[in-house]
């Protein structure tokens, strides 16, 4: 359909799980895409899956918590295809444990890829993006990013602090022409959601059934977030800016 025609996006977290479904489905829209990841293997094999379609995809090779690589990251992505338009800060990691059993290095962590990500990323794109007339941000944040959760105190602040980054980040560069929102998706069928059954010592059947407890009675795929995320990053959004889109088959409601 060609929705994204013309447009460059940036996606962290591209090599897999709901980064890798984005990617795939911003290149089948008419997008040029790189995939930022520190999963060389996924994610150059998510490049060949792209190109295979005939679309254009670029891989970078990226810590999102360092400044300098997201730099380069962003630097690559304009010098390969001209421009940037599309930023999805995807990537993100989570640790389930509470407040007694999360060490200090665990809560870095997790902030750093969840949040400090965010600001790196977005601080050394918005420029870029500003130079091509305005374009979109789209943030993952989470439903544990509007309420709380148990066994994951450091994954409910990180997601907190992305919903409410992203209405700041809104309020200030509305006027470049740029939207930012984030995506709150509930759980999805992701290698992230069926790590969490080991962390939490539970046998991954057992986990999963309680994932699907939900309205719609069943947990997302990748693909019903990207479409979402693609639905944000197109002009069929184009005064929405600030908002924070529940993806979880009514699992807040």
């Amino acid at each position: 359909m060609d929705i994204l025609r013309n447009k460059v996006a940036l996606i962290t977290g591209g090599a897999s799980g709901i980064g890798r479904a984005t990617a795939l489905l911003f290149a089948r829209e008419g997008a040029a895409v790189a995939i930022v990841d520190i999963n060389a293997e996924l994610g150059q094999s998510a490049v060949k899956e792209i190109e295979t379609l005939g679309g254009k995809a670029i891989f970078i090779a990226c810590d999102v918590t360092k400044v300098e690589d997201c730099q380069r990251a962003v630097e690559t992505t304009v010098a390969a295809f001209g421009g940037l338009d599309i930023l999805f800060n995807n990537a993100g990691i989570i640790r389930r444990a509470d407040v007694l059993t999360t060490t200090e290095a665990e809560w870095d962590r997790v902030m750093a890829v969840n949040v400090k990500s965010i600001f790196l990323m977005s601080k050394v794109a918005i420029p870029h993006i500003e130079k091509r007339g305005g374009g979109s941000i789209i943030n993952t944040s989470s439903g544990w990013g509007l309420k709380g959760g148990g066994n994951a105190v450091s994954y409910c602040a990180s997601k907190g602090a992305v919903t409410n980054m992203t209405r700041a980040m809104a309020i200030d560069h509305g006027r470049q022409n740029i939207r930012v929102n984030a995506v709150c998706p509930g759980d999805t069928d992701t290698p992230m959601l069926r790590n969490e059954a080991k962390q939490l010592g539970q046998l991954e059947k057992e986990f999963m059934a309680e994932a699907a407890s939900r309205p719609l009675g069943r947990y997302a795929q990748p693909l019903e977030i990207a479409t979402t995320v693609l639905f944000l990053a197109s002009n069929a959004a184009s005064y929405v800016t600030g908002a924070a889109l529940v993806v979880d088959g009514g699992g807040l409601a």
